[in-house]
């Protein structure tokens, strides 16, 4: 179980489909039996391609678009004439734009091949190869040159975040500053002096008593005493308030992922469902706690991995869930260890519960704690 969003297709996604889709239509045709089993599986293999979110640098996605090279290259060798070439180049093309380097290798070998193959099988000049070669050498610049410019945009928002970040956290240590100062008035001021009145109000009250002052005299002084005293204690509140700086409970994720993404470099994203609400500092804490833990554990036994995060808001209870993406199903560990028992401790002691364990990709966490 994941708990990656479902979403519908980006126009990017449908444009890689119909790159492949559109060719294999125009070569039926001309196609014979081996072409039809070739378009077959070239259109087989192009369904998951929308939704394949600008084919992420991950292994499935790395054989798909490999497959789809392989299948519509050879088609393009069958019926040399075909459009089978867009789909060849296209696909090349997003896989340069976001695979890693032994994949883009790979296909550019694939494409260089293919292209060797049909210039002997037709008996081509060497001017057309040539020209043909030109052409991947172009799809294969053009792939590297969007694939810098998205690095700089994604740089440049990096930068952004981090200067936001700073600004954010200059200004919340303002605020925390002056609350302190606020605070330390409140408490050698006024907090002293009602703690003062309140004894000079006791000390009367005994007097009166010892000197046999009407009842009414003792009640308007106890009456006195116990305003003191509540004031006094609503002081004491308002400085314990001033010196706490409660931080959302997403926020304080937030900050948990946006630092493993600049530690590791790979992506962590948060979910939010359902509506925010103030949640007890106890469950909070136990909720950045688990975040905490388990990204601790992605680092140490999966490093780089992407994470995904969930927080739900639902009536009654929160739901937490982490799962990181390691592009394979890891072991079972052994025995839980020392951070994930004290996670469940804590979760136990709110009367939630936790499950941990390995997924289909990655190791997830999932708990759930009354709010």
């Amino acid at each position: 179980m994941t708990t990656r969003r479902a979403r519908f297709p980006s126009a990017q996604g449908w444009l890689r489909w119909a790159l492949i889709a559109v060719p294999m239509v125009t070569a039926m045709p001309r196609a014979d039996g081996l072409a039809w089993v070739l378009i077959g599986v070239t259109l087989a293999l192009s369904v998951p391609m929308p939704w394949i979110q600008d084919l992420g640098a991950r292994t499935p996605s790395a054989v798909l678009a490999l497959a789809v090279i392989a299948s519509a290259g050879a088609l393009w060798v069958v019926l040399p004439g075909s459009w089978a070439s867009v789909a060849l180049f296209s696909t090349t093309f997003f896989v340069v734009l976001r695979q890693a380097p032994a994949p883009i290798a790979l296909a550019v070998a694939l494409n260089a091949a293919l292209i060797a193959t049909v210039w002997v099988l037709r008996q081509d000049r060497w001017e057309t190869a040539l020209s043909t070669y030109a052409v991947l050498a172009v799809v294969v610049l053009m792939g590297l040159n969007r694939r810098a410019r998205l690095a700089r945009l994604e740089q440049t928002e990096l930068a952004l975040a981090r200067a936001q970040t700073a600004n954010e956290e200059h200004a919340r240590a303002a605020a925390l500053a002056e609350r302190a100062r606020i605070a330390r008035e409140l408490h050698d001021v006024l907090a002293h002096s009602l703690a003062g009145l309140s004894l000079n109000l006791q000390g009367a009250r005994l007097m009166l008593v010892r000197d046999g002052a009407s009842p009414d005299a003792v009640a308007q002084l106890e009456r006195a005493q116990q305003l003191a005293s509540e004031g006094l204690a609503e002081a004491r509140q308002a400085v314990a308030a001033l010196r706490e700086d409660a931080v959302p409970v997403e926020r304080a994720i937030a900050d948990l992922l946006a630092a493993y993404r600049l530690d590791s470099g790979a992506r962590a994203d948060l979910e939010v469902a359902g509506e925010p609400r103030e949640l007890d500092p106890a469950v909070g804490t136990a909720l950045v706690r688990a975040v905490q833990e388990a990204l601790a554990n992605t680092r140490k036994h999966a490093a780089h991995a992407e994470v995904d995060v969930k927080l739900d808001y639902a009536d009654g209870s929160v739901r937490l869930t982490v799962a990181d993406r390691q592009g394979r199903r890891p072991p079972d560990a052994a025995a839980a260890g020392y951070g994930l028992r004290g996670m469940g401790e804590r979760v136990a002691l709110l009367d939630g519960h936790v499950e941990s364990g390995p997924g289909e990709d990655g190791w997830r966490i999932h708990l759930t704690v009354p709010a």
